[in-house]
């Protein structure tokens, strides 16, 4: 464990002593009620966790972000949060609404918009750096509760059935080159790429000719997207899903038909969170599938991506 990593894990513990709302939530972790759903190669986990309703059900329209204080901002921190800086551009965190039972965010220093492209590198030094952790990033319609400020999340490694599945569930490759392995992910109810590399640079270089052929919907500034990162015995293995939808139609159904569910990563990482009691009893395998298969890319698109992506290589 490098010198970031384990000044995070004291600031965990200083946090956990000092501040009531970090102690109170990282305890109540160790009553949430989870149930696994198998789908075959790869098992889907949904987790009742009260503390998360601020994130599900946060408002994210633009009014609700001008009226509101910025919650990542230096200035607005409660006092009692404390940070430990990285690479002189962002702060560490412990965030007070964990899922993990290690969980941080990692904002920006300047309010800035969420808004990844030029910020990837950055996120595959986190996910080296952090190596205890996976990295994530939710795009603004895309589970992000903060859509106005650059920020990433780290939550521990071991948490997310996406880690495991990745060595298991059939892929097919798309891309190779020396130190650089890039595969669709097609039968995995949510579709998605995985790029693997040993080269940093190979990595980013990749991810930015995906992120040219994703649409950019009306009036957004990058496309819709979740990624998740982790090193792992000098390689780096990250997850793009492309999105179709924010939030699923049973978000805003009303009724038995509503379930607070405003995926983002963590959800597309194989842990469904579901902060209403009701919700989580009742959810099924069938709602897992209409949830994905809604807000997810459809196989239409994610081909003619493919399709874009193979005819660079030729």
């Amino acid at each position: 464990m490098n010198l970031i990593s384990k000044a995070a894990e004291v600031l965990l513990q200083e946090q956990l002593q000092d501040w009531d709302l970090a102690k109170d939530n990282y305890a109540a972790l160790a009553e949430v009620k989870t149930k696994d759903f198998s789908f075959g190669d790869f098992t889907i986990r949904v987790q009742f966790n009260p503390a998360r309703i601020q994130s599900s059900a946060a408002k994210v329209d633009t009014k609700s972000i001008q009226e509101r204080k910025c919650f990542l901002c230096p200035q607005n921190l409660p006092e009692e949060q404390k940070n430990i800086p990285f690479n002189q551009e962002y702060e560490v965190l412990v965030n007070p609404y964990p899922i993990f039972p290690k969980h941080f965010t990692i904002p920006t220093y300047t309010h800035t918009d969420q808004l990844v492209l030029h910020r990837f590198s950055d996120m595959l030094d986190l996910t080296q750096t952090f190596d205890g952790y996976v990295i994530f990033y939710n795009g603004p319609k895309c589970g992000a509760s903060a859509p106005d400020h650059a920020h990433f999340q780290a939550g521990s490694k071991g948490f997310l059935p996406l880690e495991k599945d990745m060595k298991t569930i059939r892929k097919e490759i798309l891309s190779v080159e020396e130190n650089l392995n890039v595969y669709t992910l097609k039968d995995y109810l949510r579709n998605g790429f995985l790029i693997e590399s040993k080269d940093k640079n190979k990595a980013v270089g990749y991810f930015e000719k995906l992120y040219s052929k994703i649409e950019i919907k009306e009036g957004e500034k990058e496309p819709m997207l979740n990624i998740l990162s982790w090193y792992e015995e000098g390689s780096w293995f990250t997850c793009i899903f492309p999105r179709e939808k924010h939030r699923p139609s049973c978000y805003f159904a009303e009724g038995e038909d509503n379930i607070l569910i405003s995926p983002g990563s963590v959800d597309l990482g194989g842990v469904f969170i579901t902060p209403v009691e009701k919700d989580f009893n009742k959810i099924n395998k069938d709602d897992i599938i209409a949830i994905l298969k809604e807000i997810c890319i459809s196989d239409k698109k994610f081909n003619e991506i493919i399709e874009k992506l193979k005819s660079i290589e030729l």
